[in-house]
């Protein structure tokens, strides 16, 4: 079993930045490979952005390429979401997830291929 906590949400205005961070526990962080995903205000959870268990290869939703940036430091069991220049569309709960994966470069985009959930954190853009 692995637990996802993640944390770095808030208020912030349109153009800042924030930093979502998650952490795991329970196992070890290797061998996963995570993503994030977000759920806005009557809309359902989408992609955002994953990362393999190498933490080398990556991929992003085309709504958020170019401003958020996924990094994953196996050492500390945490994965990161820097997110610049949002946007009041970025408004939703951001929630992160791990995948047991026994590929190295490998990243997944489809919510249901992740067994583990944290259980989110608000992000609300004000314009």
């Amino acid at each position: 079993q692995v637990q996802l906590v993640e944390s770095g949400g808030g208020l912030v205005q349109a153009g800042g930045s924030l930093r979502l961070s998650c952490a795991a526990s329970g196992r070890t962080f290797s061998g996963y490979a995570m993503g994030w995903f977000r759920q806005a205000p009557g809309k359902e959870r989408e992609f955002v952005a994953a990362v393999s268990w190498s933490g080398r290869s990556l991929n992003y939703a085309d709504s958020i390429k170019g401003r958020f940036t996924i990094s994953k430091n196996n050492a500390k069991n945490t994965v990161y979401l820097q997110m610049n220049s949002l946007k009041p569309e970025d408004t939703a709960v951001y929630y992160c997830a791990a995948k047991r994966t026994y590929s190295l470069g490998s990243y997944y985009l489809g919510e249901n291929e992740y067994s583990y959930w944290g259980q989110g954190t608000q992000v609300t853009v004000s314009s």
